[in-house]
């Protein structure tokens, strides 16, 4: 068991090639307004070292890691959930689970100039063209298939209902904590 308080990092402290594209920290998202406060991608040391790992493999291969949501804040996912309150798409809030404990990474490919890659849909769709057995062109499934082999091979499991979230196999050796990601920045 990780150490309940293990602490955070930024995730560009671990490879700054990562691209940051918070997506609630900008009108960008379902909700149409600012949800965060802060514009660093924070995540559990172990969680975000691992992160880097799949950064590397993919770089080798031409691409680079885009990500649009890491640590959520126990009241942020309150606003979101008070938007979409169905539990497929959107959690209930909960600081032990998955975004809001800094184990999860919504994120996908884009090119080695930041463009992004073509994917089945965009992030938070929430049609049934987020869920990973949806039916993908090829050029879908060459990107989808590469970013999961990455992902994987790292440390992280994909969410069977949108494709572009990852968790981290070790995320149960992780307990609550909340951190104040503008102390990572």
């Amino acid at each position: 068991m990780v150490e309940a308080d293990a602490g955070f990092l930024n995730v560009q402290s671990v490879d700054p090639e990562i691209i940051v594209d918070l997506k609630y920290a900008t009108p960008d998202n379902f909700t149409g307004r600012v949800i965060y406060d802060f514009k660093t991608a924070v995540a559990r040391e172990g969680t975000a070292k691992k992160l880097g790992v799949a950064s590397g493999l993919l770089k080798q291969q031409g691409y680079r890691l885009k990500v649009w949501d890491a640590f959520r804040p126990v009241t942020a996912q309150a606003k979101l959930f008070e938007v979409v309150s169905d539990p497929t798409w959107v959690a209930k809030p909960n600081p032990n689970y998955s975004h809001q404990k800094g184990v999860t990474f919504d994120l996908t490919l884009t090119d080695m100039d930041g463009n992004d890659v073509e994917m089945q849909s965009g992030f938070d769709d929430f049609t049934g063209k987020a869920v990973r057995d949806y039916p993908r062109t090829p050029e879908q499934e060459k990107h989808y298939q590469i970013l999961l082999q990455a992902m994987t091979e790292a440390g992280f499991v994909g969410y069977e209902n949108e494709w572009w979230d990852y968790r981290d196999t070790d995320m149960d050796d992780y307990g609550p904590k909340q951190v104040d990601p503008n102390d990572y920045a």
